[in-house]
């Protein structure tokens, strides 16, 4: 293609109003993300209603912050490209109602993004070289999934959760611990002085498949917590954290390496709010390197929810004719949860 692609993306799906401007689906023109983290740590998780309020706040002048820093005029961009799912019905509704009143008063496509295949296509922004087909591992707060990537628009779904995802394990296993939201960056922050192995937390038996579990986990640290005050013993919380999600690490980074080994890929990538922990990246790229592969993961911005990576995945829809009706009734996606 000769001419030049613009990709309006905006991304409301939980506590994040973000809008940016990609260019040729590979090159962030702009990425602006109005967090709520603050307002949502005083009720240690998000809360809808609040959520939705703040997106109707922060919806318009975020976009229109991404489309100047951009220098990028809305008539100029070939299309707009918005999460519709999943996520906070409310949160979402913000974000889907601005992107559709810009896409029909500019007059331009409008293309319904998956939230997860976004956070998967995050990794076209920090590895110019990665192309399909390769296996992706979505480690999120709402999901925890191993798929194909098998071209720019075609997946398979190997195995997801069957159970709690592992970024609400991490939350929950946080809150119990009495630290704040959100949890996961504060139990690997607590980790790093603790001991992997002082605590052996059960890991899931699921057979020769792909899928995870990880609400035995959950159970069992809070039971083990639970035990000690009954008892009156002194809990090593660093040591508690750290064993805790070295079972984590573990359970995803075999059934990761087993799904290698099965397609026979030689690239995986991570995607995922919880891509985001070094415990996890470090790991698995040595399991990969040991399996004759290589890990690809994102930068830590685009780790968390954010517009670049949905207008990413919307360019390479644009560019294979797909878009979607104004009333977004019916978008063809990756169904994983």
């Amino acid at each position: 293609m000769s001419e030049d692609i613009y990709i309006l993306g905006i991304e409301s799906s939980c506590d994040e109003t973000a809008a940016a401007v990609v260019k040729n689906g590979r090159e962030v023109l702009s990425n602006i993300i109005a967090s709520q983290v603050p307002i949502h740590r005083k009720y240690g998780g998000v809360v809808p209603e609040i959520a939705s309020r703040n997106h109707i706040r922060n919806v318009l002048p975020v976009i229109d912050e991404a489309l100047a820093k951009a220098q990028v005029p809305l008539e100029k961009i070939n299309a707009v490209a918005v999460t519709y799912g999943p996520g906070l019905v409310g949160a979402l509704l913000v974000g889907l109602s601005a992107g559709k009143a810009l896409a029909w008063a500019a007059d331009k496509p409008l293309i319904g993004v998956n939230h997860l295949e976004g956070h998967v296509f995050a990794n076209f922004l920090n590895d110019k070289d990665l192309k399909p087909p390769f296996l992706a591992l979505v480690v999120s707060g709402g999901h925890t999934a191993l798929l194909v990537v098998k071209d720019y628009n075609s997946f398979e779904l190997l195995g997801q959760t069957r159970d709690d995802a592992a970024g609400e394990a991490f939350d929950k296993v946080a809150r119990v611990l009495g630290l704040p939201y959100p949890g996961g960056p504060e139990v690997e922050k607590l980790a790093l002085d603790g001991n992997p192995l002082a605590i052996d937390f059960p890991r899931a038996k699921l057979g020769n498949n792909f899928e995870f579990s990880f609400s035995g986990l959950k159970s069992a640290v809070i039971n083990y917590l639970h035990n000690k005050q009954q008892a009156g013993e002194e809990v090593n919380r660093a040591d508690v954290a750290a064993s805790f999600q070295y079972a984590i690490v573990d359970a995803l980074v075999q059934k990761s390496v087993h799904a290698l080994k099965e397609t026979g890929l030689k690239e995986i990538v991570l995607a995922g709010g919880v891509s985001a922990n070094k415990t996890l990246q470090n790991t698995l790229a040595k399991a990969a390197e040991r399996a004759g592969a290589r890990l690809v993961h994102p930068t830590p911005i685009l780790c968390t929810d954010n517009a670049v990576m949905i207008a990413c995945r919307g360019y390479f829809m644009y560019i294979n004719g797909e878009k979607s009706p104004l009333g977004l009734n019916a978008v063809p996606s990756l169904k994983l949860g």
